[in-house]
């Protein structure tokens, strides 16, 4: 009997976890900073606007 397979699934199975925890907070920080940008953004418009450009 050989346990190669479960060895190697195994393997496999922590290399994925291994980058996952590598990958994911790099993701959700260039989430963060995009959003903060587009609030910038958003605030720097806001603040360059005269009261009579926000009429209805």
């Amino acid at each position: 009997m050989s346990y190669q397979s479960y060895v190697i699934a195994a393997y496999l199975v922590f290399a994925v976890v291994l980058l996952w925890d590598f990958v994911a907070p790099r993701v959700r920080i260039a989430q963060l900073l995009r959003g903060l940008r587009t609030l910038a953004a958003r605030r720097q418009r806001a603040a360059q606007l005269s009261p009579g450009d926000l009429k209805r």
